[in-house]
């Protein structure tokens, strides 16, 4: 059994992509997410679709010291210190004119985006088995050279954020077999695009990107490290 971290679970993309690994038993996985009715919803969804899944389910704020020192804890104590991989899927979207982004906005955003993934690999990277895969969900946006859109100049800076520390995680930790990639999101149904973007249809659903991210998680590592990978069918 491996253990797995998923940060970002209770709707969207982070929901399918645990409900995609519920349809083996080959993982332990410890799904996070502020809203612990969205996890609890997960976790019935879930064991409907295997009984014999091992998921654990935790209500934090991965922006807050604290929570991260909680996660720690559970990988000691739960996993036994053994962890082989996370993904970093929570994210958060603002849609606003640069002139209007409030201090709060800013540090919200990289906290979430950036901050956080940074932190936790950080402090979670001493746990990590032979192999491990730490997996980051970015975004078209965030990628060099990628056409821009008005109103996302925080959420794309810090998803760019997030592409520049894999490639530089990768080269830290080149000496030992772990892998850091990340992928780079067009749009996707969720929620949350829908919220930034009222009446957009995306073209690809969450239940199909959460079962895409899942195969690249467990195949991807085989032949990537430190690679940012486009995963889009329009633009955004």
């Amino acid at each position: 059994m491996k253990n797995l971290i998923i940060t970002g679970c209770s709707k969207g993309i982070g929901f399918e992509i645990v409900k995609s690994f519920a349809q083996n038993s080959d993982f332990n996985i410890l799904a996070i997410s502020r809203d612990i009715i969205g996890l609890k919803k997960l976790k019935r969804e879930c064991s409907l679709i295997n009984t014999d899944f091992s998921l654990h389910i935790i209500s934090l704020d991965i922006a807050l010291s604290k929570s991260i020192l909680t996660i720690v804890e559970f990988v000691t104590t739960q996993f036994k210190g053994s962890l082989d991989g996370v993904i970093h899927n929570a994210g958060l979207l603002i849609n606003k004119s640069f002139q209007d982004i409030s201090d709060k906005e800013l540090h919200q955003s990289f906290q979430v985006n950036f901050f956080a993934p940074f932190i936790l690999t950080q402090k979670l990277s001493p746990y990590f088995n032979d192999g491990a895969h730490v997996l980051s969900i970015s975004s078209m946006g965030g990628l060099y050279g990628s056409v821009k859109f008005p109103g996302l100049s925080v959420y794309s800076s810090s998803k760019s954020a997030l592409i520049t520390l894999t490639e530089c995680l990768a080269e830290e930790f080149k000496m030992k077999n772990y892998k850091f990639n990340c992928l780079a999101l067009g749009a996707v149904n969720t929620e949350m695009l829908n919220e930034a973007f009222p009446g957009y249809k995306a073209p690809v659903s969450a239940n199909e990107m959460g079962a895409y991210i899942k195969h690249f998680f467990i195949n991807g590592s085989k032949y990537f490290n430190g690679k940012i990978l486009p995963v889009s069918l329009t633009t955004p």
